[in-house]
């Protein structure tokens, strides 16, 4: 057999195989030119046309068939041409019908096909077409953010080019494409954070592939000015700042050297005009970094035309002198740089907008406010100025919760003040399409003045809330704010003290919104005017209006009592205790009103009765509602009721001290029934208070009776006796360590005056009895006792003796008797003896004198009151002067006897002394000569 006999067979089978693969190619590709597609259908295609692709890629190379590479290579431009009429027809459409992924995969097999063609004879620059389809394909790529695919078809046009030799290269669309794919490659690096591999592919293009052309100069340039503002936009960091520095100046590099290169004007002109640029972002670095003298350089240059040109008047050029010179600090070249701006024609309103907020910042209050407002008016005739941009200047000259002091801020305020009202900026304002501006602008003042309002700054707030008004327009729609701004320029004008105009405020705001803060308002003017009648009469104008609450009354009320108008404050609050019998919700509770209202009623003298009103009141809310539930549970409800109970108990003692007996009656009444009452059902420890003044209570009505001279009525009489009864069940209750001293003696001796009323002696003297077996009893009580159970018509002398007895005993018990009260005792005795048994108790009486002559017995000189001794022996030797005369001789003796030994006893004496022995003894022997002589001898007489 021969050789080719053996090897024929094969090579037919290998076209036979590439014939079936180019066949299902191009079928598919016939697909792809038909147009009509689906998003799947298109996605099927690519994936189908893809695994033809990878099938024929196994049969590569073809070094050897030239035909088969050029029949590829067709397939590939028709693949290529079907993708460009898809795209041109969704552009026309713009009906979506499939993704633009899905064509850009189509590209990419078109330009593999190419590339597995490699160079076919008859087609010129076959690699360059080749990595042109890359390029055009990664392109694609990119711009659909795939960025992976997009380095990809770069790498492989770099792989390809590659191979070339570029100093063979003639064809400046072939140089250009070189550049544009080292540049569209170092892009994609750049996208995927491949910062450099990014920078170094660029460096590779300067250093080979500018080929002395203007155009790739400019492509170059602007490149790296592109990476460098992508740095700027990340972060301002230092080391960012530095980066984009460097791309920058490679840029400027680019554009200088590329001015060489230019063969015409035009051309010159924009590497100058990107120069120019490159230089203005240069000087805009070194002022993020601080760098203000090379800012001004890099300006000096600009303006100078040192790079060819003529003078630079781009509108950031002052903006970036005037910010460097901040820097330095050398405002005067600043101001200067901001003013020659209002100069410049057709200023971009952003630039200069900045530039003043940046100059007033910096500048600070004093040259800064006016400055800016100067630069912005003078800027109104020149160039467009906007609503906004007036809203963004005054914002900035207010501040916005800024650190500054009172002195700078009024400053401020005066400034933005004057910009306000300026017509031509109200005429911004004008148009109805500038409403959102407008009430930006009144927002700015309103809170401008709010803020000198809260430091009180009065004059300052009302100045700007005026001019805050320009901005609102008069119709219905604003009429709400027009009355709040008159509301609030009336408490400017209450703070200046300026009452007349706060009152003219305050009427143009009831005509437009007639409500309760508009009279309430009206009632502070009033205050302050210190028209007390007319507060009162303004107080019953507020409750009618329609959006009134009772929270008026209590504001109404805390303002009277800071101005010291304690009646309108009265009225406040007794006008809102009457919603509380209602449903009404209140801003606090009526015991809380009701006490506040009593404490500011004893702040002025003679309102006692007043006081005692509302204390009643309180009493009977209390009933009605229960103390619980009025008062208030557990410790809150204790203090309150406490509280009343204390002032009842206060005004009713300072009423008895001021002998104002009806009041004191009343309030120690009140006082019982305020301790009485109890908090979560328990008793309080107030027992001793409710006795006490029960007690009290029953000695105002008798003060009462002594002072208006007319004795208690017999129901008086009877309601006495009730609250001693009262006191009584109190006093049974109580121990002995819980009981004041003179509590039982008070009790006592009222009960005995209101018994003596009713002739109930027997209920008398058990009480006195009572209270002698007490521990509270003491000498001088019962003294007492004593003393006034003999006084008045309705004396009692058996409670007196009783009293006085005990009294006359306890004193004698004491270690160190008080003589005094008993020589005071020892008369009261003797003469209730005398004069309430007369002679028919005799004994008694003499009894009485022997008692007192051995109480004399052994007491000092002077011990025993001398004047109260003369008396006892007087009285006693006088009683002998009626037998005498009668003859009753046994009777006269005891009698003078008794005198005699008492006269003993008492100082200063001697001379009645030696008479009455004489006396004696004369009658003695008289008696005995009687019993011999003649009847009808006259009897002996001595009278003291």
């Amino acid at each position: 057999m021969r050789i080719a006999e053996i090897s024929s067979p094969d090579l037919r089978h290998q076209y036979d195989h590439h014939e079936r693969v180019l066949s299902q190619l191009e079928s598919l590709i016939i697909q792809a030119e038909s147009q009509n597609h689906s998003p799947e259908t298109l996605s099927t295609l690519s994936s189908d046309l893809r695994q033809i692709l990878s099938r024929l890629s196994q049969l590569a190379p073809f070094s050897n068939n030239n035909s088969l590479k050029l029949r590829i290579w067709k397939l590939s431009y028709r693949l290529w041409n079907s993708c460009v009429d898809l795209s041109n027809s969704a552009s026309v459409s713009r009906s979506g019908g499939f993704s633009k992924e899905s064509v850009a995969g189509l590209r990419h097999v078109a330009s593999d096909l190419l590339s597995l063609a490699a160079d076919v004879s008859g087609v010129p620059s076959p690699a360059v077409k080749s990595a042109s389809f890359y390029h055009k394909t990664g392109l694609i790529w990119h711009d659909l953010k795939k960025f992976d695919l997009a380095s990809i078809c770069f790498e492989r046009a770099t792989e390809i080019v590659s191979k070339l030799d570029i100093t063979r290269i003639s064809d400046s669309g072939e140089k250009k494409l070189l550049l544009d794919i080292n540049i569209a490659r170092s892009r994609a690096a750049w996208e995927v954070l491949d910062r450099n591999l990014a920078i170094t592919l660029l460096n590779r293009a300067k250093k080979s592939l500018l080929f002395c052309s203007f155009e790739h100069h400019k492509s170059l340039a602007s490149q790296y000015l592109v990476f460098a503002k992508s740095v700027l936009s990340k972060n301002n960091e230092a080391s960012s700042l530095n980066e984009a520095l460097k791309l920058m100046n490679e840029a400027l590099d680019l554009c200088e050297k590329g001015q060489a290169e230019a063969r015409t004007r035009e051309e010159t002109l924009e590497l100058k005009e990107l120069q120019s640029k490159t230089l203005r972002f240069i000087s805009a670095v070194h002022l993020q970094k601080g760098e203000y003298e090379s800012v001004i350089k890099c300006v000096r240059a600009l303006r100078e035309g040192g790079f060819g040109g003529g003078e630079d008047h781009h509108a950031s050029l002052p903006v970036l002198a005037m910010k460097a010179w901040l820097g330095l600090g050398r405002y005067g070249e600043a101001e200067r740089e901001l003013r020659g701006m209002v100069a410049i024609k057709g200023i971009p309103e952003g630039i200069w907008v900045s530039a003043v907020e940046a100059y007033f910042q910096a500048a600070g209050t004093a040259a800064g406010a006016e400055t800016a407002t100067d630069v912005f008016l003078g800027l109104l005739g020149r160039c467009h100025v906007s609503a906004k941009a007036a809203v963004r200047v005054a914002h900035r000259v207010v501040g916005d919760g800024e650190d500054v002091n009172e002195g700078a801020a009024k400053l401020r305020s005066k400034v933005v003040a004057e910009l306000a009202s300026d017509e031509r900026v109200q005429a911004l304002f004008a148009s109805d399409a500038v409403a959102k501006e407008r009430t930006a602008m009144h927002a700015v003042l309103w809170n401008c003045a709010s803020n000198h309002f809260r430091s009180k700054d009065y004059e300052t707030s009302a100045e700007i809330f005026e001019k805050s008004m320009l901005y609102l327009p008069c119709d219905m729609e604003n009429r709400v704010l027009r009355a709040k701004s008159f509301r609030v320029l009336c408490l400017c004008y209450l703070g200046l003290s300026q009452l007349d105009r706060a009152q003219e405020y305050i009427i143009e705001a009831e005509k437009l919104e007639p409500n309760i803060a508009s009279a309430f308002l009206k009632f502070k003017i009033y205050m302050q005017k210190n028209d007390q009648n007319g507060a009162i009469e303004q107080i019953l104008a507020m409750k009618m209006c329609l959006d009134f609450t009772p929270d008026f009354l209590s504001l109404s009320a805390h303002e009277a009592v800071a101005c010291r108008a304690l009646p309108v404050a009265v009225a406040s609050l007794s006008n809102l205790l009457n919603f509380y019998t209602s449903k009404t919700a209140m801003p606090t509770t009526e015991v809380v009103v009701l006490r506040t209202l009593v404490t500011i009623l004893t702040q002025e003298p003679d309102n006692e009765s007043e006081v005692l009103k509302y204390c009643k009141r309180t009493h009977a809310r209390a009933s009605e509602l229960g103390p619980d539930c009025f008062f208030g549970k557990e410790e809150v409800g204790r203090r309150e009721l406490n509280w009343f109970a204390a002032t009842s108990w206060n005004f009713g003692t300072k009423c008895g001290k001021e002998m104002k007996y009806e009041l004191c009656i009343e309030f120690l009444r009140l006082a019982s029934e305020f301790y009485g009452v109890l908090i979560d059902g328990k008793v309080e420890e107030n027992s001793i208070m409710v006795c006490k003044s029960l007690i009290l209570t029953v000695s105002a009505m008798i003060a009462s009776e002594n002072q208006k001279q007319t004795s208690l009525v017999d129901t008086e009489v009877k309601h006495a006796v009730e609250l001693l009864d009262r006191a009584a069940k109190i006093l049974t209750s109580l121990s002995s360590g819980t009981m004041e001293p003179d509590l039982l003696f008070m009790y006592t001796f009222n009960a005995c005056d209101i018994h003596g009323r009713i002739n109930n002696s027997e209920a008398q003297l058990h009480l006195v009895k009572s209270f002698a077996s007490s521990k509270a009893c003491n000498p001088k009580h019962l003294l007492q006792l004593g003393l006034t159970a003999l006084q008045g018509p309705r004396s009692s002398p058996q409670v007196a003796t009783f009293a006085l007895n005990e009294c006359l005993s306890a004193l004698l018990s004491s270690p160190l008797p008080d003589y005094e009260n008993v020589a005071l005792t020892v008369r009261k005795l003797v003469a209730v003896s005398s004069v309430h048994k007369g002679d028919t108790d005799d004994d008694a009486v003499h009894c009485m004198y022997k008692q007192a002559y051995r109480i004399m017995v052994g007491l000092k000189e002077g011990e025993y009151p001398s004047e109260e001794g003369k008396w006892l022996a007087m009285t006693a030797w006088n009683r002998g002067a009626v037998p005498v005369r009668l003859g009753q001789v046994d009777l006269a003796k005891k009698w003078m006897t008794v005198g005699l030994e008492l006269a003993k006893q008492v100082a200063g004496m001697e001379t009645y002394k030696e008479c009455m022995e004489d006396f004696i003894t004369s009658f003695e022997n008289k008696c005995h000569e009687l019993k011999h002589k003649i009847p009808g001898q006259s009897k002996p007489q001595l009278v003291a």
